[in-house]
């Protein structure tokens, strides 16, 4: 089989590594059509800044955000490689993509997602395929990060925060055809195509969107290459039936797919395939309090393969010497069922019910001919089953015309049950070849999974107050809320942990009771905002990895404290200058333990100067992290562990960009300028690769040239 990525084979897109390392006449270069042009500029309604480097807080505790929009660092090939473009999150890296998305130090189910509001679940033991992986961001109209346990709307368990990923479509007043494109290219060979097509009439619309993203080996600063390449398309339908104005049926479904290699680990992502559908209801202005009713299903199907011959040639030296494959799947099917009731200057409520389940099954084997068995022509195991049902109620109470209270709960039943594979049975399979619950880095370990099933009730709440002040145009909030978040898949069979009976009993649902204050102030030429938290964890799921290769993990609960916060300002100089500066912490200590909580980003600050005349635009972007030496080497969470101190760094970056047209952009960046050689704190262990440089964690990309073009019609 032809391998793509093959660690004896160079760095393919050498001319654009050339170009990497001289970026500023490229630079100019790609700037210099703006000063031709600015003698005659277009007209500049309806314009939007060219690149965002610090989305702000639209509301207390919200960030709402245009993923469509070009940003830096270069646009984002997942979920989660957007996401850590916004104050308080970081990510944990694994190779080019499917990093892990963290917020407050938080990670994993701690983090709601959504997409098009029903869930998607990974099914990799080692969290090869997180959410996000399934996510392209350029897809969707709007992202909605609602930070801490202060919200009760979308789901259980969202301790560290809830994020939503939505299209938007509305009713046309008349026959109308709209069409967003764009094609990117970079270095490390990166290109990115993407359409966005959408039309219909007062009766109905249609919508057909898709994207493909591609990258080769990425270089560090040194010139080292890191274990990066990958290559994935997605494709999304969407039909409406809109009769009229307050009636709206729709119906979605997609499929994706993909293949990546990894630094991280033993083995690559041969397959990420993804299959979605689903239905949404809506009917508005049912009666004079009912104004709205809204109900969906979904289904969503993640079948990812990890092996250690497609994009690569299995190292006869290493402790999986010949080719070998697991396959695991996971079948989500979910729903809800909500009514918004208003009483105009009083109340509005918003209650109703939710409930998802997901199914995991997995095989394991080999290559055609493998004296294992050609991997997919073998049955599928079912392992684990787990499901949630939740009803809720959130209520915003006008109190005055400058006060707020807003309150909800939720009380939800989960239920989890493990199954014995039939494979540890048999004669030869990969069950039996785990040796000590050695992971390997596909978590091997939780093949020997022992029948068993529990359940526990999660009650969460939360009640938060807003004040609009009179002195100055500012809002003063202050809330306190309560989550319980039962066990995942991977703290309970996951490759980190024992996946035995006892340690799947023995883990007590996590209890998270936060204050979060804030303050946003706004005006025509400052927005600024401070948002700060407090946190006491009872039960905290504790992650203690192996000491070694060959020891296996273990899930506990320990009592924790977190605190921390973000803030953030953008300021016009001039009509056309703009200066804007973020800063994020987060701080986590067990009390068990008396150490610090594990995989805690360092204080952070993000400084960007832009000049935008509406027509052409440059800026910088100046990133800082502060060196992290509070750490607790061996723990961590389901996606990595703390693998010591991280010194401090700082990266520094440029963008511009020229509008043709209303219809017309080009932005361009140079990410890394100085070509700074690092690493985040949060990260992933490498894997000892023959043709790498062997590092502690995964090194971030060295300097990287990217242009996009995007047209909107």
């Amino acid at each position: 089989m032809l391998s793509h990525s093959r660690a004896t084979r160079p760095c393919a897109p050498a001319r654009l590594n050339r170009w990497a390392r001289r970026p500023l006449p490229v630079f100019i270069a790609l700037a210099c059509p703006a000063l031709a042009y600015a003698s005659d500029p277009p007209s500049t309604d309806h314009l939007t800044p060219i690149v965002v480097t610090a989305p702000m807080e639209t509301s207390p505790l919200t960030v709402v955000t245009d993923p469509k929009a070009p940003r830096q660092p270069v646009p984002a090939s997942d979920g989660a490689d957007f996401l850590k473009s916004i104050p308080g999150f970081s990510t944990i890296r694994k190779g080019g993509t499917n990093g892990d998305p963290v917020l407050r130090g938080m990670a994993g189910s701690r983090l709601n997602i959504l997409v098009d509001g029903g869930q998607i679940g990974g099914g990799c033991p080692s969290r090869m395929d997180p959410p996000t992986s399934y996510i392209s961001p350029q897809l969707y109209d709007k992202v909605t990060v609602i930070k801490g346990p202060e919200t009760v709307l979308y789901g259980p368990g969202n301790s560290a925060g809830t994020v939503l990923f939505d299209r938007e479509f509305v009713r046309y007043t008349e026959p109308t055809v709209g069409l967003n494109a764009s094609v990117l290219g970079g270095s490390w060979g990166r290109n990115d195509q993407m359409v966005d097509l959408r039309g219909g009439t007062s009766q109905g619309y249609l919508g057909i969107s898709a994207n493909h993203t591609h990258s080769q080996d990425y270089e560090d600063g040194n010139g080292d290459r890191v274990r990066s390449y990958y290559d994935r398309w997605n494709a999304d339908a969407t039909v409406g039936w809109t009769p009229t104005d307050d009636t709206r049926v729709e119906l979605t479904a997609g499929r994706g797919d993909g293949k990546a290699a990894y630094a991280f680990s033993s083995m690559d992502g041969a397959q990420f395939l993804r299959e979605s559908a689903g239905l949404k209801v809506e009917i508005k202005n049912l009666s004079e309090h009912v104004t709205q009713l809204e109900a969906q299903v979904y289904t969503n199907y993640a079948d990812h393969v990890m092996d250690n011959y497609t994009l690569r040639d299995p190292d006869p030296a290493s402790m999986m010497p010949m080719a070998m494959a697991s396959d695991v799947a996971r079948r989500t099917h979910g729903g809800r069922a909500a009514v918004t009731m208003d009483w105009p200057d009083v109340v509005t409520v918003v209650a109703g019910v939710d409930g998802s389940t997901n199914t995991h099954t997995v095989r394991n084997g080999g290559p055609p001919g493998s004296m294992m068995g050609y991997y997919r022509d073998l049955p599928r195991d079912r392992d684990a089953r787990m499901s949630t049902i939740g009803t809720f109620a959130e209520a915003t109470w006008r109190l005055d015309a400058t006060s707020r209270l807003i309150t909800g709960g939720r009380a939800d039943r989960a239920h989890a049950r493990g199954y014995t594979l039939a494979s540890d049975d048999s004669g030869m399979g990969m069950g039996d070849m785990d040796v000590g619950g050695m992971d390997m880095g596909m978590g091997m370990g939780a093949s020997a999974t022992t029948a068993a099933s529990r359940s526990n009730w999660l009650p969460s709440g939360f009640v938060r107050y807003e004040h609009d002040l009179a002195a100055m145009p500012g809002t003063f909030y202050a809330g306190v809320g309560h989550v319980e978040r039962f066990p995942d898949y991977w703290e309970l069979f996951g490759g980190h942990v024992a996946g035995d009976v006892d340690g799947f009993r023995r883990v007590a649902p996590e209890k998270t009771t936060q204050l979060d204050i804030g303050f946003q102030y706004r005006t025509d030429r400052l927005k600024a905002w401070v948002s700060a938290y407090t946190g006491v964890v009872n039960d905290f799921i504790l992650i203690r990895y192996g000491l070694n290769a060959m020891a296996t993990g273990a899930a506990r609960n320990v009592s924790a404290r977190t605190a921390g916060g973000e803030a953030g300002a953008v300021f016009a100089l001039t009509d056309h200058w703009k200066v804007d500066g973020t800063l994020a912490y987060a701080w986590g200590e067990n009390r068990t333990d008396h150490r610090p909580l594990p995989q805690m980003p360092p204080l952070e600050a993000r400084f960007g100067l832009t000049y935008d005349t509406g027509v052409w635009s440059a800026g910088a972007l100046w990133r800082v992290v502060h060196a992290q030496h509070r750490v607790a080497v061996g723990d961590g969470n389901i996606v990595g562990q703390d693998l010591g101190p991280t010194g401090g760094f700082g990266v520094f970056s440029l963008n511009g960009g020229y509008r043709f047209s209303k219809t017309m952009t080009l932005s361009a960046g140079v990410d890394n300028l100085l070509n700074k050689t690092y690493a985040e704190h949060v990260n992933a262990a490498t894997a000892g690769l023959v043709g790498y440089v062997n590092t502690t964690r995964v090194n971030e990309p060295g300097r990287t040239l990217w242009a996009k073009v995007e047209v909107t019609l």
